[in-house]
């Protein structure tokens, strides 16, 4: 069972994303941590894309690599920024040779200097609707519990979500802090009459000053509470294990919650991510 929807049908997921690695040394970093989380046994990772599509071939070539060298099943993120039908056709052929079921259909960010080459698609539904059409994988897409930047508004953010979900198979959320986020994206999301899977993605915070950026960059808050505890931290390894904790307890709010699987997002770093699936236990069965 490979396709990331007949996963969830059976039972509750565990997930972890990465990055393709830019150099030599940061390609055995991720050899190293892919192997040392291969253990807990995950059901699929995901491999992102660079903005504008930059990463194009790199994540081709991790999720190559993993097909070929790893028994982990991953999932290869595809954005329609800068993306030609043709692009995205050769892609889809490429991934299919390799054996790979799972695709995560996304509008994809613009690179930092605003650039990117003409593309076909303008919005994800679109890039998600051919995805669908050849019928080969199973296809998820994204979803933001605190309304993506770019929505004029919360209605209109859900009423886009729904219709990109009456196509996909599931949807994986942007990071965010507190449950509560997570449990009113599901229900409005059902009061639209979606009931696909939506699993919650997870970024455990051990550094402050980046979770700053990459939450101005996804819409995501973090709260007064969150900074308060990492702040109170004497040292690195401290605000680690209060980072750990936290993520920890989140994981164990959202299985209470009912969310049918875990997605953390591990930035190509195994330690924090093992110490979570340890700290959940038995919960996480």
């Amino acid at each position: 069972m490979a396709r990331i929807a007949d996963k969830l049908a059976v039972g509750r997921t565990l997930s972890f994303e990465f990055f393709p690695p830019k150099s030599a040394s940061a390609q055995m970093t991720l050899g190293r941590t892919v192997a040392e989380l291969a253990p807990l046994g995950p059901d699929f990772v995901s491999i992102t894309y660079g903005a504008g599509g930059s990463d194009r071939h790199r994540t081709a070539d991790v999720v190559g690599w993993m097909r070929t060298e790893t028994d982990v099943e991953p999932m290869a993120h595809l954005t329609c920024v800068g993306h030609t039908r043709t692009d995205v056709a050769a892609l889809l052929v490429d991934y299919r040779r390799m054996g790979v079921e799972n695709i995560l259909a996304l509008g994809g960010d613009l690179p930092a200097d605003g650039s990117t080459q003409a593309g076909d698609y303008r919005y994800a539904l679109d890039l998600l609707a051919d995805v669908a059409a050849t019928g080969c994988f199973s296809v998820g897409v994204a979803a933001h519990p605190e309304v993506h930047p770019r929505s004029p508004d919360r209605a209109a953010d859900r009423k886009h979500l729904a219709d990109k979900l009456q196509i996909a198979d599931f949807a994986i959320t942007q990071f965010f802090f507190d449950v509560e986020h997570y449990t009113r994206l599901v229900d409005e999301l059902a009061a639209l009459g979606i009931d696909k899977p939506i699993v919650p993605g997870i970024m455990p915070v051990t550094n402050l000053a980046q979770i700053h950026r990459m939450a101005k960059m996804s819409g995501s808050e973090v709260p007064g509470w969150l900074v308060d505890r990492l702040e109170s931290a004497r040292t690195d390894a401290e605000a680690k294990q209060i980072g750990i904790e936290l993520a920890s307890a989140l994981c164990t709010d959202l299985i209470d919650a009912g969310a049918p699987g875990l997605h953390l997002y591990t930035l190509n770093r195994s330690e924090v991510a093992k110490q979570i699936r340890v700290n959940l236990g038995s919960v996480l069965v």
